[in-house]
């Protein structure tokens, strides 16, 4: 099912229309130890800017008539338009409306400063009310941000500052690392990772590291959720089924990335009116998910088998 027809289904099912959609109640979450209180839909920083700062401006604009509080966003995402477009955006006191997020690449701790002094500059602010370590994906990278001058000395030095009010670290390519940097460090306050409906059946974030971050009471922020295209684009199952599967995982917000006000509608459309899985239909979908291609062909951005 495409996404118009997915739209068209789930309005005509709780009938209502586009126009009624700020109307509605936008479902909210903790975001762990944070105690943040955010919207289980967050506007993914990249995708709002590929079709150019007007049309991200009115998702963003439209994002908060919907309910939706929180942003993200990163240094380098479109050469570091999105932090710029989010400065513009949110002027006349809308930042004081939400919660911004951006994150920082670099793994020593003068460069990880370096891009958050930018991501503050551009985005206009004072502060973040979140700032991760972005996409974390060997163990050398790790090595590097807990050794001497690595860039977590930046990100406490950062939030006891008051540049950024929590720290997280966020990644896709082997959920070894996540486990590594989740046991090196207490003072991690979230983490970011993909859960959708094909990652238990390889390197899976939802068996190995989910557990591990509720256990220690962070905030779990869920990204991938179609796989970058991948899920839909091969078939293996619609947008929706991805979005409720999501959803009914055990995080708090959904990161996902809209090109258009239109795509942005129809995903809030889709958490406003979630329903979960059951534990069987939950079963039987990972069934019919694990007889098609699984692993790195689909989820190009895990570690590939056998490396």
């Amino acid at each position: 099912m495409d996404r118009r027809k997915f739209l068209q289904v789930s309005v005509a099912a709780v009938g209502s229309t586009i126009k009624g959609l700020a109307a509605q109640p936008m479902p909210m979450g903790v975001l762990g130890k944070t105690g943040l209180k955010v919207s289980r839909f967050t506007v993914g920083g990249y995708h709002m800017a590929v079709n150019g700062e007007a049309e991200a401006t009115k998702i963003i604009h439209r994002a908060i008539e919907l309910g939706v509080n929180f942003f993200d966003s990163a240094h380098h995402y479109n050469d570091g338009l999105s932090d710029e477009i989010y400065g513009r955006a949110l002027s006349g006191g809308l930042r004081k409306k939400v919660l911004l997020m951006s994150k920082a690449e670099k793994r020593s701790k003068r460069e990880a400063l370096s891009q958050l002094e930018d991501s503050l500059r551009r985005m206009k602010t004072d502060y973040l009310d979140l700032w991760q370590c972005h996409q974390v994906s060997e163990m050398e990278e790790v090595d590097q941000i807990l050794g001497p001058d690595g860039a977590l000395e930046a990100f406490v030095q950062a939030k006891e500052e008051g540049k950024v009010r929590h720290i997280g670290f966020t990644g896709h390519r082997d959920p070894k690392v996540h486990l590594r940097l989740l046991e090196a460090f207490d003072g991690w306050e979230t983490v970011q990772h993909p859960v959708n409906l094909i990652d238990p059946h390889y390197l899976s974030f939802l068996e190995n590291v989910l557990p591990r971050v509720r256990e220690k009471g962070l905030g779990l922020l869920a990204m991938k959720s179609n796989a970058m295209g991948a899920i839909a684009k091969n078939s293996v199952a619609s947008i929706s089924e991805c979005l409720r599967f999501a959803w009914s995982q055990d995080i708090d917000t959904l990161v996902s990335g809209v090109e258009t006000v239109a795509q942005l509608e129809e995903n809030v459309l889709a958490c406003k009116t979630f329903e979960p899985f059951s534990g069987e239909e939950e079963k039987s979908l990972l069934a019919r998910t694990g007889k098609g291609p699984v692993g790195s062909q689909l989820e190009a951005y895990k570690k590939p088998e056998g490396e």
